[in-house]
């Protein structure tokens, strides 16, 4: 970002509008930058008649005066200095913000880090209203990154926002690519809170324009790993004898065929549950996002929710289930995996792949029920759950063959 010099000057005069008791009118001075003007108060008063109006000082030889003009050359020097640290800072200066500077409001608050910093004090106070604590934690590691970046490759602990533009944002995201060797999600998550920073900045009007505007992230494809039918069949089918891998392979189940994530299943509790027009619902709010989840109950769901009732796996004070640890889950499914003969690194998170995957859009759900009934907030969010499956591409082309048979005749030659 390139630095503006503005056309700035700055006068002195006398408000003979407000003339005081003792006869004097009040100093005020006029910032004027690129045409935008403002004033403020010197705090000095003067008589009219000691007043020059075309060299905007006091005349006469009065110590009083003297006083004066030494003040007024002071507002001037500081004036000068405040639009010679703005420009450096910001690349730009605006009339307000001189102003502001002289009144000492935001001359300590123009820096990266410093903002960063406090969007993750606000963060905090946000952890388990609208993020996540591992939200907060990646939050905190884009931060880290950054700073490491700034001092291994600037050989500085902070900058100011004048010195963000698209060529440090590209520099940036090649130290978080190449030299911290991230993949691209990766580095399109840590580039994120960093983009809100500025975003930040610039509505506070510390940039004058937001330099993530011209920057386009490296295209990320989503590859969502889910289980299909077969594999679905296989897992229902594995021979297991403790009990407690069983419910741990009908805990994932159960999420195949409501969508709920770990989260949400934990934290499911039978006041969810809703019977509308003689079907069985299961309705609450996303612990991750909070959106609204509207999610019909199958058959299979059903019987789980039937089976643990009143068991050593049943929840207490209200919740459905007693879940492990994700970490633990995720230990047992690759045994389970094993067991069932299914050569994928299951994951609890696949189950509400596989939901997406193999139970709706295979069956011909509607991407927009879909949507609905995994809480997202935006659509866009599901349509990457939205792939052609084999299974499913056949069907349609068969069923399309049926509509169209005898419907289009070749002509003969």
């Amino acid at each position: 970002m390139q630095n503006t010099r503005s056309t700035f000057s700055l006068l002195f005069y006398i408000n003979t509008s407000k003339i005081k008791k003792s006869g004097k009118c009040p100093i005020v001075g006029r910032i004027s930058v690129d045409g935008e003007n403002t004033a403020f108060s010197t705090g000095m008063d003067i008589l009219s008649s000691d007043w020059n109006a075309h060299s905007g000082l006091a005349v006469g030889k009065s110590k009083e005066n003297a006083v004066i003009n030494k003040q007024i050359e002071n507002y001037k020097a500081e004036v000068e200095k405040h639009y010679r640290n703005i420009l450096v800072d910001k690349g730009f200066v605006s009339a307000e913000c001189l102003k502001n500077a002289l009144r000492g409001i935001g001359t300590n608050q123009n820096t990266v880090m410093q903002e960063f910093s406090q969007f993750l004090e606000e963060k905090k106070k946000s952890i388990g209203i609208r993020i996540s604590g591992n939200t907060y934690i990646q939050y905190c590691k884009g931060y880290r990154h950054l700073k490491n970046f700034l001092k291994d490759k600037l050989n500085v602990d902070d900058i100011p926002f004048a010195k963000v533009d698209i060529a440090l944002i590209e520099d940036y995201a090649y130290y978080l690519k190449v030299d911290l060797k991230l993949a691209a999600r990766s580095v399109h998550s840590f580039l994120a809170p960093f983009r809100t920073t500025v975003k930040r900045a610039f509505n506070k009007g510390l940039l004058r324009q937001d330099p993530f505007f011209d920057y386009t992230h490296e295209k990320i494809i989503d590859k969502r790993r889910y289980l299909s039918g077969e594999e679905l069949e296989k897992l229902m089918k594995a021979g297991l004898e403790r009990a407690s891998t069983k419910f741990i392979r009908d805990m994932f189940l159960f999420s195949t065929f409501t969508g709920l994530s770990y989260s949400d299943l934990k934290n499911l509790q039978f006041n969810h549950f809703q019977q509308q027009d003689d079907s069985n619902w299961i309705v609450l709010n996303r612990k991750k996002t909070g959106a609204a989840s509207y999610i019909p109950l199958l058959d299979i769901p059903l019987q789980i929710i039937d089976k643990y009732r009143n068991t050593k796996f049943s929840g207490t004070e209200g919740y459905v289930f007693k879940m492990k640890t994700k970490e633990d889950l995720n230990i047992q499914l690759k045994k389970i995996a094993k067991a069932a003969g299914i050569d994928k690194t299951l994951t609890f998170h696949m189950s509400r792949h596989s939901f997406a995957t193999s139970v709706c859009l295979t069956n011909g759900i509607p991407v927009e029920s879909l949507s609905q009934m995994m809480g997202h907030l935006s659509i866009k969010t599901t349509q990457i759950y939205a792939k052609v499956t084999r299974t499913k591409l056949n069907e349609d082309m068969t069923n399309l063959e049926k509509r169209m048979e005898g419907k289009y005749q070749l002509p003969g030659n």
